[in-house]
């Protein structure tokens, strides 16, 4: 049992840094040179990163994030016989690296993507239709922030009715869900704020 759990144990630590890889800071760096941190809303997004660099930028920045945090489900899958607790784990260690990375004094972003990375892995019908959720959102008001917040505050639902034909997911799969959802709304305080005081920008490709 000892060693499981120190097996467990580096599972977690390895999702955890491989989600605070910040992509949309090196993307940042290696596009124009910019420091996505100091320019447009601050944030290493995906969202910020298409404003400040430009649409190719930020596509890889959404692509490299999600990414990542699908290689981390993926990882604790193949490492602990698929033991959903363990893949629930580590997906949320993932967004808590991507939200708090060590590289960047745990000044990271708000996790969409990386979430959006972790519930494809998890379940693909969740994931495909929070995405879906979303573009809807985005098309119909064109705020980036109000697509992730109904997104993530639908995903837990949207979990607990697309996890397998009649078939309720394990706790650990609904409270999981709950609790990356929340850090996700909580991560999204600041645009909650513009968004009541009509202040929240909305999205354009073009860079400015």
């Amino acid at each position: 049992m000892p060693d499981s759990s120190l097996h467990h144990a580096w599972v977690l630590l390895a999702a955890y840094l491989l989600g605070s890889i910040p992509f949309g800071v090196l993307l940042a760096r290696l596009f124009g040179g910019a420091d996505v941190r100091k320019s447009g809303s601050g944030n290493i997004g995906a969202a910020n990163v298409t404003r400040v660099v430009g649409p190719l930028a930020g596509i890889l920045t959404l692509v490299l994030d999600a990414a990542k945090g699908a290689v981390a489900v993926w990882l604790a899958g193949r490492f602990t016989d698929e033991s959903a607790t363990c893949m629930m784990l580590a997906a949320l260690a993932a967004l808590l690296g991507h939200c708090f990375p060590v590289w960047l004094k745990l000044k990271g972003g708000k996790g969409v993507a990386t979430a959006l990375g972790v519930f494809l892995a998890l379940c693909l019908p969740a994931a495909l239709a929070a995405l879906l959720v979303f573009l809807l959102v985005v098309v119909a008001w064109r705020y980036v922030s109000l697509g992730s917040i109904a997104a993530a505050a639908a995903m837990p639902l949207l979990m607990y009715f697309l996890w397998a034909p009649h078939h309720a997911p394990p706790l650990v799969i609904t409270f999981g869900s709950l609790a990356a959802a929340a850090l996700i709304v909580y991560k999204h305080d600041a645009n909650i704020q513009r968004l009541v005081e009509g202040e929240e920008p909305k999205f354009s490709w073009s860079k400015k």
